[in-house]
């Protein structure tokens, strides 16, 4: 499971979760709920996320090693200034300055998504009717024609199974 986010002031579990955007810079603060109260963060009228020290802009401020996109020319001072990267590849070539940002915003740096209950029921299907036929192959090369024939109509049950699932989400 991955790691909680930590208070951006004192590293305890946060439970407030800000974000601001100022000229084009995204602003993003975790805090616990002790120093959203000393900050003020739980009422809207006296809090200024721009007012926090967060250790994800003093990193890239600190950072010494520049780097430059060779696809579309974005340079560090782009990615500090913006807060975004310029293409696809500025990922490969930004990662040591992205990777500790994500994790600072995040809980973890990968990516998992969700997956829809139906495609998941589906890819399950698949994966079974792989072992299936595979164990059929097995089955057959072995001589064990019992245990083949069981296969085979399971196979043929789980075919009919999914086509009448594609005829149903089709039409």
């Amino acid at each position: 499971m991955a790691d909680k986010l930590k208070c951006s002031l004192c590293d305890k579990e946060a439970t407030v979760h800000l974000t601001q955007i100022v000229k084009n810079e995204i602003h993003k603060v975790d805090l616990c709920e002790k120093c959203a109260q000393q900050k003020g963060a739980l009422d809207s009228e006296g809090f200024s996320l721009t007012e926090l020290l967060k250790k994800t802009s003093y990193a890239l401020e600190h950072q010494k090693e520049q780097f430059v996109c060779p696809r579309c020319g974005y340079e560090t001072a782009d990615f500090r200034r913006a807060g975004r990267l310029g293409c696809a590849s500025c990922y490969d070539i930004f990662i040591p300055l992205v990777k500790p940002v994500l994790q600072d915003m995040h809980v973890g740096v990968a990516h998992t998504g969700k997956v829809p209950e139906m495609a998941l029921h589906r890819q399950s299907n698949l994966q079974r009717l792989q072992k299936l036929k595979e164990a059929l192959a097995e089955a057959v090369a072995q001589e064990a024609y019992e245990k083949a024939a069981r296969f085979r109509d399971e196979i043929k049950e789980l075919e009919e199974t999914r086509a009448e699932e594609m005829e149903a989400t089709t039409g």
